[in-house]
């Protein structure tokens, strides 16, 4: 069962697509190693831009807003994969390296 900010992001989602507007949701599919947000973690961004919820935190979560703005134009779903390397985890001041797989959808 989804927890209560699960329950927010999908009640936006309701909420913002029956004001008239475009929608997207994005969420966590995969993981493999360290990641800030587990599988069924989900992102909900509206057509001016606005968001909430989460899918992983810091510059991952500004190119999967900018990527749902796409599939909102578009129409079309997508799959988004993003990772870093036990090296370049280290470098920015993570433990570990990790990669996420985002599921991004339009909804309808």
């Amino acid at each position: 069962m989804p927890d209560q900010s699960e329950m927010d992001v999908l009640a936006a989602a309701r909420d913002w697509k029956a004001a008239g507007h475009s929608v997207a949701l994005a969420t966590v599919v995969k993981t493999w190693g360290s990641s800030p947000r587990p599988a069924g973690s989900h992102l909900v961004v509206r057509d001016d831009g606005s968001f909430l919820g989460s899918v992983s935190g810091g510059c991952v979560e500004g190119a999967v807003v900018e990527q749902a703005l796409g599939v909102m134009k578009a129409g079309l779903s997508t799959v988004l994969e993003f990772g870093v390397t036990n090296e370049q985890a280290w470098e920015v001041g993570l433990a570990c390296g990790g990669t996420v797989r985002i599921f991004v959808e339009p909804v309808q």
